[in-house]
C-alpha cells in the first residue's frame, strides 16, 4: 500500500512538473532571458518533484512554491510579458499542506499562500489586481480551496479509520459475548448431565451391584453375568461422562483424558462382559495419531460393537484395526441373528452416526451382509496422512 501511494505521488509530481515547466517555456521568455529564465525553470522543476517528498517537508515545499511564483511573475513583468502561471505544483502544494499538516503550521503555510497569490497579482499590475472581487476571487481559489480540500480528505480519512476502529471493536465485543454465552451454555448442559443422568446411571450402577450379590446366593449364573454387565457398562458410562462433564466446564487439558485406540482392551472387556466374544486383530504399526482422530476412531470401534451386540448374533464378533501407511482401517465381521432386519432403523441410525464421524475426517464407511445373508462387514477408512 505504502509503495503504491509513493508511485502515486511520484506521477503527480512529474505531471507537475510538466506542465509548470511548458506554460512557462511557451511564454517565449527564453528569447530574451534564457538565464534568468533558465534559473526559474529549474527551481519549478526541482519544487514539483519535492512534492512527491515525506508528508513532513509540505510546509517547506508550499514556502517555495510561493517564492517561485512571485519570482516567476517579476520575471515575466520585468520584460513585458503577461503573467500567464501553470498553477499544477502551486495547487498540489497547498493540497498537501492542508492533508499534512495541522495546526498553527498549516493555518500560517495556507495565509503565506494566499499572501503569495495575491502579492503576485500586485507586483504585475494585472487586471485582477484592479478589482478586489477578482483579487480575493482569485486568491481564496488558488490559495485557500487546494488547503480546505487537504484538510476534508485528511478528516475525511481520520473519519473513516474510526469507523472501521469501532467496528473492530464492536465485533471484538460481539465474539467476546458469544464466547461468554457459549461457555454459559455449556456450564448449563454440564449442570443437566450431572443433575439428571448421572445420579441415574449412578444408580443404575448401584441397584445392578446389589442385584448382583444377591443373585450370587441362588446360583443364577447368567443372570449374574447379566448383572455384572450392566454394573459395569455404568460404571464405564460415568467415566466417559465425567470426561464429558469436564470438557463442557473447560477443564480439558488438550484432551488427554479422552479414550482412544489405547483404550479398546477395556472397551473389549465390557463388550465380552455383556456376552459378546470378540476376537481383535490389530495389523501395521500403531502410529501417534491426533487426539481428535483417535478419540472419533474409538467412537466408531464402539459404535460398531455396539451395532454387533444388539443386531448380530450376540454371540461372537471379529474387530480388526489395520494401521496402513495413509489411513487406519476399522472392521467388524459378526454372524446376523437368525431373525435380524438388515434394512432395520435402528441399524442403520447407528451406521449414519458412523458415516458422519467418518466424513467428518474424509473418511470413507462400507457395511453390508455377505451373499449368504449370514454374516454383517462394517468397514471404515481413515485417511491419517496429516497426522
Amino acid at each position: 500500500m505504502s509503495r503504491s501511494l509513493a508511485r502515486q505521488s511520484l506521477v503527480v509530481a512529474v505531471v507537475a512538473a510538466a506542465i509548470d515547466a511548458s506554460m512557462l517555456v511557451l511564454n517565449g521568455i527564453f528569447s530574451v532571458a534564457p538565464w534568468q529564465a533558465s534559473a526559474v525553470l529549474i527551481g519549478i522543476v526541482a519544487a514539483d518533484l519535492a512534492l512527491a517528498a515525506p508528508p513532513r517537508t509540505a510546509g517547506v515545499v508550499a514556502i517555495v512554491q510561493v517564492a517561485l511564483r512571485l519570482a516567476e511573475a517579476v520575471l515575466l513583468h520585468r520584460h513585458g510579458f503577461a503573467a500567464r502561471f501553470a498553477d499544477v505544483g502551486f495547487l498540489v502544494a497547498g493540497y498537501r499542506a492542508g492533508a499534512w499538516m495541522t495546526g498553527p503550521k498549516s493555518v500560517a503555510t495556507v495565509i503565506t499562500m494566499s499572501t503569495g497569490c495575491a502579492a503576485a497579482h500586485l507586483l504585475v499590475g494585472s487586471n485582477t489586481s484592479h478589482d478586489w472581487r477578482l483579487l480575493l476571487a482569485s486568491t481564496v481559489s488558488a490559495g485557500v480551496v487546494p488547503w480546505l480540500v487537504g484538510r476534508y480528505t485528511a478528516a475525511r480519512g481520520a473519519y473513516i479509520a474510526d469507523l472501521e476502529q469501532q467496528a473492530k471493536l464492536r465485533e471484538q465485543e460481539q465474539r467476546t459475548a458469544l464466547a461468554r454465552a457459549l461457555t454459559e451454555e455449556r456450564a448449563a448442559i454440564a449442570r443437566d448431565l450431572h443433575d439428571v443422568i448421572s445420579h441415574h446411571v449412578s444408580a443404575i450402577g448401584i441397584h445392578a451391584g446389589a442385584a448382583r450379590i444377591a443373585m450370587a446366593d441362588t446360583g443364577n449364573a447368567a443372570a449374574t453375568r447379566s448383572l455384572t454387565a450392566v454394573e459395569s457398562s455404568s460404571r464405564a458410562a460415568m467415566v466417559d461422562l465425567r470426561r464429558q462433564l469436564d470438557l463442557l466446564h473447560g477443564r480439558e487439558e488438550d484432551g488427554q483424558r479422552q479414550p482412544g485406540l489405547a483404550d479398546i482392551d477395556d472397551l473389549l472387556e465390557r463388550v465380552r462382559a455383556a456376552g459378546l466374544a470378540v476376537e481383535y486383530t490389530v495389523r501395521g504399526v500403531a502410529v501417534e495419531l491426533p487426539d481428535s482422530l483417535n478419540l472419533t476412531l474409538y467412537r466408531i470401534v464402539q459404535e460398531m460393537l455396539t451395532n454387533a451386540l444388539r443386531h448380530g448374533d450376540g454371540a461372537h464378533a471379529e474387530l480388526l484395526v489395520d494401521y496402513q501407511p495413509n489411513r487406519v482401517v476399522l472392521e467388524t465381521v459378526n454372524p446376523l441373528a437368525a431373525t435380524a432386519d438388515v434394512d432395520d432403523a435402528t441399524a442403520h441410525r447407528g451406521l449414519g452416526g458412523i458415516r458422519q464421524r467418518a466424513e467428518l475426517f474424509g473418511g470413507e464407511l462400507e457395511f453390508g451382509p455377505d451373499q449368504a445373508q449370514i454374516r454383517w462387514h462394517t468397514r471404515v477408512y481413515l485417511p491419517i496422512g496429516g497426522a
